[in-house]
């Protein structure tokens, strides 16, 4: 591919979107650095160039980075610190900005926009803030840019850090409706004993059920760089896996790693999923809280949630009952009180209300904002019908 060609020539590539994934390529600081003391550009031109690749055959990728803190003392010239949390922020703070440019040089390259998104875990606690972070990171998709996810370092404390960008990187897989997650690390896998010790340890290709004697085996990180080793790898894959997400260990060293992975080739440790994502999503709304109220819509639209499982729009909604949150799940109810579905709500009770009866195209100017053209998404609605 030529630096010279631009994001549309990379996307003009791209096939049937049926065949479209959303993956979440997390590459560690021993991966970016090459176990030395500073960021090794030659091999991250090398996995963003696999990237791209994706990206020209329709995938949609997000990238969730380590290296801050090695990128912060690099650039000051490896400064000898005490080991306290606000020279660890300090240097999160000078070396994101450094690691963002470098991410951002690289993918110019192939003509590729990256927008930067540094979260923690209250972020993702907080169900607004929640939804913000989903709805921000599904319009960077939707705009061809290529999120670049680092937990914000420079402001987190330890009551509200996610800790280790693994099991970050499982928050975003889910956050993004992920269909693989490809943790990329100093191993090529998980190995049935420590291979730095144990000549006779052997690569564990697939793990249908991850239970103690798993957790036994998962070691630390050969290069002591980062944060996270192979157990918080394992408590990533486990949390990602329930959310119907694929993971694997892989080496981010192996030639074509990203690409072979996403390939299905056989490479590094394959976690597979409970379930697909939209199953697991449906079964939440089903099992999870009890609906919060309802929402009241008119013949027209119970015919197309039940017999189309269309998306409910505003423009079928006569009535609300009760009072709720954006992200909350309702019943949907057709004139007589009948229960039809089940959803989770893009709007409040209150906007809900505001919007009832209104063509979609009319939510902002009633509202002043918008969180898209549904109420109700099709993907987030199970028929009781």
């Amino acid at each position: 591919m030529s630096g010279q060609e631009n994001v549309s020539s990379v996307y003009s590539g791209a096939g049937d979107t049926s065949d479209r994934q959303t993956i979440v390529v997390k590459l560690g600081t021993s991966v970016l650095t090459g176990g030395s003391k500073k960021i090794d550009r030659a091999h991250l031109v090398e996995l963003v160039r696999q990237c791209a690749m994706l990206i020209r055959q329709g995938h949609r990728v997000i990238v969730v980075t380590s290296g801050a803190i090695a990128a912060g003392r690099e650039h000051l010239n490896y400064p000898e610190l005490a080991t306290t949390i606000a020279n660890k922020q300090m240097l999160a703070a000078v070396g994101q900005s450094r690691l963002i440019q470098e991410w951002e040089s690289m993918f110019a390259i192939y003509g590729i926009n990256i927008g930067q998104m540094l979260l923690t875990r209250a972020d993702l606690d907080d169900r607004e803030r929640y939804l913000n972070a989903r709805d921000m990171l599904q319009a960077l998709l939707a705009n061809n840019i290529v999120p670049v996810v680092n937990e914000n370092d420079a402001v987190a404390t330890a009551e509200i850090k996610v800790g280790d960008n693994d099991n970050l990187s499982a928050l975003v897989a889910i956050l993004a409706e992920a269909d693989k997650l490809l943790l990329l690390t100093d191993q090529p896998g998980l190995f049935t004993a420590d291979p730095r010790s144990n000549p006779d340890a052997e690569l564990i290709r697939e793990v249908h059920t991850i239970d103690e004697t798993l957790h036994k085996l998962a070691g630390g990180s050969v290069s002591g760089l980062g944060t996270g080793g192979m157990a918080t790898k394992l408590q990533a894959a486990d949390v990602a896996r329930r959310a119907g997400i694929e993971v694997t260990i892989a080496a981010g060293s192996r030639p074509e790693v990203i690409q072979h992975l996403v390939d299905g080739k056989e490479a590094g440790t394959r976690f597979l999923p409970l379930e697909s994502p939209l199953e697991s999503r449906k079964r939440w709304i089903l099992a999870g809280p009890p609906p919060a109220g309802n929402i009241i819509i008119d013949d027209g639209a119970a015919k197309a949630v039940v017999e189309r499982h269309s998306s409910l729009l505003s423009k079928g909604i006569t009535g609300v009952e009760g009072h709720f949150d954006r992200g909350s799940v309702a019943r949907i109810c057709n004139q007589k009180g009948k229960q039809l579905a089940r959803g989770i709500c893009r709007y409040s009770s209150k906007d809900l209300s505001a919007i009832a009866g209104r063509h979609s195209q009319d939510i902002q100017d009633i509202l002043g904002y918008a969180h898209g053209a549904v109420a109700v998404h099709c993907d987030d609605l199970v028929v009781i019908d």
